[in-house]
């Protein structure tokens, strides 16, 4: 973090490695590690490093950012994802935050956390989130610079974060994925007109032209697989049961106007006609009954195959992943006890971190990366299900237990270790000689 001085950099850090543990509801602070100080002095300083006005949120995005940048530099691919969704941190049972909002009832109270997340699109690995805003009712708290207005709407805030992430010099180009929110025509040409590639969902309603004439997308599906378009079916797996894909695309193009509601008013807005891929995937069972089905609409040139975009977007669950890594399944994120959301939002930088860390033990390769992550695994103390090797929570639950051994070997010997050990090892029930 060059732009903060050694000893916060030095202080990051310790704070990324005490975040590299699965955390308990009940936590106050992170997780110590084993030093010499207490871990009462350890969540004190942790506390200062957030509330000191010097660590900048910008600042604590970098290294997730340098993360991004050199672990795409090892991509066999042309193209990277970036995923944006958006996620409620609920703190309803935090009275001491002042700056929640109300999102429905008073049960619902909290913050709201964008993220940016960057996805190799080779293997649909996680790679770091490239931002991180988080949203109160008195501020929207950005690793961005400048930050959002608080009031901006999600996708007004998507064409900022492509220039934001496009300046950063990546050396793959981006293709923005995003869920059925993103399914705006307007939204859609803003985003072509500006330079950027998007893949979206769509609800599979919309009226796009066609062969010459409008049709409605159901229309569209339909004439595809009656023509035989969809193409040569691919294993895969559906809520754990065996099932085939297939996809097929077509050339479309978006015609109608986009209409923007805002306050009670209806506002009509025209543009030119978007040319766009419709790609078409289906999941069928073995009786070739339909399960699921994915209209997108995307920009992406037509050198990138159908059935790799829709494989695109089956990786857009990685973030659903990452914000359950925040969550229940690790850094437990709505049981932090930070009284503020800028505060909050500057941990929520360091707990990324230390889910990269994560991520990249999962991608070490080879026989080292197989043992590294056998015993991560071993340390966690997870079961796992059968013919699974390792989970991310695993993962990060060993790494914590793999720096606790560490910084306990330097102070002590490992003929101490197994001494003390031995005091407290349980003396197994002797054999009745009756």
């Amino acid at each position: 973090m060059p732009a903060v001085e050694p000893r916060l950099q030095r202080r990051y850090t310790q704070l990324v490695n005490e975040h590299l543990g699965a955390a308990t509801p009940l936590a106050t602070g992170p997780r110590a590690l084993p030093r010499l100080t207490s871990a009462f002095a350890s969540t004190q300083a942790a506390w200062r490093f957030f509330a000191n006005d010097r660590v900048s949120l910008p600042a604590l995005a970098q290294p997730l950012q340098e993360a991004g940048r050199q672990a795409l530099a090892d991509s066999p691919a042309d193209y990277a994802l970036l995923v944006h969704d958006w996620s409620i941190l609920n703190y309803h049972r935090h009275t001491a935050k002042a700056d929640q909002i109300v999102f429905s009832q008073g049960s619902d109270r909290g913050y709201e956390l964008a993220t940016a997340l960057l996805v190799d699109a080779a293997d649909g690995a996680p790679l770091a989130p490239l931002e991180l805003r988080l949203r109160t009712s008195a501020a929207a708290y950005s690793t961005r610079e400048p930050a959002p207005r608080r009031v901006a709407s999600h996708l007004d805030e998507v064409l900022p974060t492509m220039r934001a992430a496009g300046a950063l010099g990546l050396p793959r180009r981006l293709v923005h994925v995003i869920d059925c929110e993103g399914d705006s025509v307007a939204h859609l040409r803003r985003w072509h007109r500006h330079g950027h590639l998007f893949l979206v969902r769509t609800d599979g309603t919309r009226h796009v032209l066609w062969r010459g004439r409008e049709w409605r997308l159901p229309a569209v599906v339909a004439a595809l697989g009656q023509e035989g378009a969809f193409g040569a079916p691919r294993a895969v797996s559906y809520h754990g049961r065996p099932a085939a894909q297939v996809v097929a695309q077509a050339d479309v193009a978006l015609t109608r106007p986009a209409y923007r509601n805002r306050r009670g008013r209806r506002k009509v807005i025209r543009g030119k006609p978007l040319a766009v891929r419709l790609v078409v995937s289906q999941v069928r069972d073995a009786a070739g009954a339909l399960l699921a089905q994915w209209c997108l609409l995307t920009d992406v040139p037509a050198g990138v195959t159908a059935a790799a975009v829709a494989l695109w977007y089956y990786w857009r669950w990685r973030i659903e992943s990452f914000f359950k890594l925040l969550k229940g399944a690790g850094q437990q994120v709505e049981a932090w006890q930070q009284e503020g959301g800028e505060a909050i939002a500057k941990r929520l930088a360091v707990a990324a971190m230390a889910c990269v860390v994560a991520w990249q033990a999962a991608r070490v390769p080879g026989e080292a990366g197989e043992q590294l992550r056998g015993l991560l695994v071993r340390l966690s103390g997870r079961q796992r299900k059968h013919g699974v090797t390792h989970t991310l929570p695993a993962l990060l639950a060993g790494l914590w237990v793999l720096l606790a051994m560490a910084e306990a070997l330097e102070h002590y010997d490992l003929a101490d270790i197994k001494r003390l050990g031995a005091l407290i090892r349980p003396a197994a029930p002797r054999q009745d000689d009756g």
